[in-house]
């Protein structure tokens, strides 16, 4: 059976889902939803993601990505592959993590089936078992969600990649102590009125267009109209496509690169160094280092034009330093001027 298109644009959003393979577990204890959540926002760095909501659960999870840039593929590739190597080094394991390709549904970002996303996702822990409203549990006792882990908490203390405010927003309800608080008493009694089997999903209407997701199958998430609009989109798409061997799409190279042209424009000027000077550096050089961290965490390009672009020797060599500055930053950092120090927090502190 031939494999669905991923239908890429700027501003898309999208309800991605991923299983273990065989469904066996993808989390087996905290600290790998702590290293998920660690590499999800490493993805949303280099990608420029928004979420609006996300679950971890024990075989699967639920992420509402807004991809400002059409580079989902990109960055779920790295997402996967990334949080699959981890987990393997951790548990001594090998070989895939995740079961067939993940699941990604294009939805309508706005009005009623954005609510019913964000709600479907914060309401899977009540549709697993794991909230039992008759044990004095509510929603909110669940904390690997977004809803315990962002909306419920005040602003000061979220993610930059998580967009919190926009889900109470759409439902009417204001980013404070009280509308937050409106929030997760509204989920508890959606428990309650539709029981937990049922919590957060829509109704079936017959006179719906067979293509449109029930948030469990089909491939869009929206009115009618929107999903006419996907589909002309996935038809362009569909002319658009090269052969195999074709790597990513234009326009995901397009942004990763722009971003790390911009990167290593800024990372030269405090560096106080000319494209000329790197060709004459060593690879291991603290200065040529640094721009290669802040480019790789914060961009889609690889080694191959971190190399190319920094004059790192190889690509085996950039990657080596790279994983060397995660593990020696503060020396490294300190060999660097003190107009560097800065820039490099301030790149920090954005991401």
């Amino acid at each position: 059976m031939a494999r669905s298109i991923r239908i890429e644009f700027p501003g898309a959003f999208y309800h991605v889902m991923a299983r273990g393979n065989r469904r066996e577990a993808i989390f087996k204890d905290d600290d790998d939803r702590h290293f998920f959540l660690k590499t999800l926002s490493e993805a949303c760095c280099m990608t420029g993601w928004r979420v609006h909501a996300w679950v971890l659960m024990g075989n699967h999870y639920h992420l509402f990505i807004e991809t400002p840039e059409a580079n989902l593929v990109e960055g779920m590739k790295w997402l996967q592959n990334a949080y699959t190597r981890r987990f393997n080094v951790r548990h001594g394991q090998w070989g895939r993590l995740f079961g067939d390709r993940y699941k990604s549904v294009l939805v309508e970002g706005e009005g009623w089936y954005y609510q019913t996303l964000v709600n479907y996702i914060h309401l899977n822990p009540a549709r697993a078992g794991l909230v039992d409203p008759s044990m004095g549990k509510g929603i909110l006792d669940y904390p690997w969600s977004s809803l315990a882990g962002g909306y419920a908490l005040p602003p000061g203390k979220r993610t930059q990649w998580l967009a919190a405010a926009a889900g109470p927003a759409a439902m009417g309800l204001s980013d404070t102590t009280a509308g937050r608080r409106c929030y997760v008493e509204r989920l508890d009694r959606i428990i309650v009125e539709e029981g937990m089997e049922r919590a957060g999903i829509p109704p079936v209407v017959e006179e719906v267009d067979a293509r449109c997701s029930n948030l469990r199958r089909g491939w869009y998430w929206g009115s009618q109209q929107f999903g006419e609009r996907m589909l002309e989109l996935g038809e362009r798409t569909l002319k658009k496509q090269r052969h195999r061997s074709y790597k990513g799409s234009q326009e995901s190279r397009a942004h990763g690169e722009a971003e790390a042209v911009k990167l290593l424009k800024e990372g030269l000027a405090v560096m106080d160094l000319r494209k000329a000077d790197l060709e004459r550096l060593s690879g291991s050089d603290a200065r040529k280092v640094a721009i290669a961290g802040v480019i790789r965490e914060r961009t889609t390009v690889g080694m191959q034009w971190i190399n190319a672009h920094l004059w790192m020797k190889s690509a085996a060599n950039a990657s080596h330093q790279i994983r060397r500055l995660k593990r020696q930053r503060h020396k490294l950092e300190n060999q660097l001027p003190a107009g560097a120090r800065a820039w490099l927090k301030q790149v920090k502190d954005v991401a």
